[in-house]
């Protein structure tokens, strides 16, 4: 490429040069010209040289992959990951389509959603979170105590009033008012959903016979809301409203969480320690894939309803994007984990850690 003296020079010749002789086009303008020329090959130069990966599905652990992909283009700046948090049946669908490279779930995908893939899918957990039960409560200032039972019988309306016996009897000296209790839910798609409804359906026979668990589920009662912002929104917004988000979502609009009572008989609260000892007392029955529910686990200090998040991609990624992307993972699993716990997610149980790098390892970029 020329030098811009030289550009300039030649720019004064032939007809624009002509009309900076004459006075009717200035020099300025023309160095202005130039230096836009300039800087238009130059980004065009540098898009060209960027590598997009584009990734799609859960809400759960949007504010640190938000952060996770921020952070890693600073030090490659050359490879930007777009992520869309659209919910995890989005992403899994948006996956299966091959709209995306990657897509996010906290539920791990299910035998038939894995039948309907071009071909092998690897789950790769990326950090740990809690799904924890929130609500709007202005008159009561102590965290509330819940167990699984009550909480599906909260949400399948069978239980209607905050003063309801059977609350104010988990919760001796505490006034609850009068006031309906309004359920909030996820309207779309959602991993969060998944977890939720199968710790409800781990707890309770009736809730597991009369609605179930997944993605999706018919809800008695209640309002929706779109991904866990929607219905951190609506709980805030709503009087008497009790509704489930992912710990971030709760902690950033500063809601009340509840303690509830795990499979020891223990109130837990939501914390990334007993997030933590709810993944490591799964541990001994970890699958090689690492589809695995860890809701309702034992351990005295385990809140019983933690998940893994995963990060879905194919096993054959060739060229530049399955490169990229295992060097992505790589640094996840390194720089990325220490970064969980000031988004309130549990960096990765560290004995579980090299096995998710031999999984990635494992990922056909040829």
């Amino acid at each position: 490429m020329r030098s811009l003296n030289a550009y300039i020079a030649g720019s004064q010749s032939g007809p624009k040069g002509f009309l900076v002789k004459f006075g009717l086009v200035s020099k300025r303008s023309v160095l202005s010209a130039v230096l836009l020329s300039f800087s238009l090959t130059g980004a065009l130069a540098n898009a060209a040289d960027r590598l997009l990966i584009n990734g799609a599905g859960a809400t759960f652990p949007a504010p640190i992959y938000t952060k996770w992909f921020q952070d890693y283009n600073k030090v490659h700046p050359s490879v930007e990951i777009n992520y869309q948090a659209i919910g995890s049946g989005g992403g899994i669908k948006q996956l299966i389509e091959k709209t995306v490279d990657f897509g996010a779930s906290d539920a791990p995908m299910s035998d038939e959603e894995l039948k309907k893939t071009s071909g092998p899918v690897l789950h790769i957990p990326t950090v740990l979170g809690a799904v924890v039960v929130t609500y709007n409560l202005p008159q009561v200032k102590t965290a509330i105590k819940l167990d699984g039972p009550m909480l599906a019988e909260i949400f399948a309306g069978k239980i209607m009033k905050w003063n309801d016996p059977k609350i104010a009897a988990l919760n001796p000296g505490v006034t609850f008012p009068a006031t309906s209790i309004v359920p909030i839910y996820r309207s779309d798609s959602s991993g969060t959903t998944s977890v939720f409804t199968e710790y409800l359906a781990k707890v309770s026979p009736t809730w597991a016979k009369e609605i179930g668990k997944g993605k999706t589920v018919k809800w008695p009662m209640g309002l929706g809301g779109k991904g866990n912002e929607g219905v951190s929104g609506q709980i805030k917004n709503t009087p008497g409203a009790i509704g489930y988000v992912e710990l971030t979502f709760a902690s950033s609009i500063k809601l009340p969480v509840a303690e509830l009572k795990n499979r020891a008989g223990q109130f837990v609260a939501p914390t990334l320690a007993s997030v933590s000892e709810a993944a490591n007392a799964s541990l001994r029955a970890m699958p090689a894939d690492f589809r695995v529910s860890i809701t309702d686990a034992e351990g005295k200090g385990s809140y019983p309803i933690s998940s893994f998040t995963y990060l879905l991609v194919y096993k054959q990624m060739p060229g530049a994007k399955g490169l990229e992307l295992v060097k992505f993972l790589d640094w996840a699993m390194a720089d990325g984990q220490k970064q969980a716990p000031s988004l309130q997610y549990a960096a990765l149980p560290a004995s579980m850690v090299g096995k998710v790098k031999e999984k990635i390892k494992s990922i056909a970029t040829k």
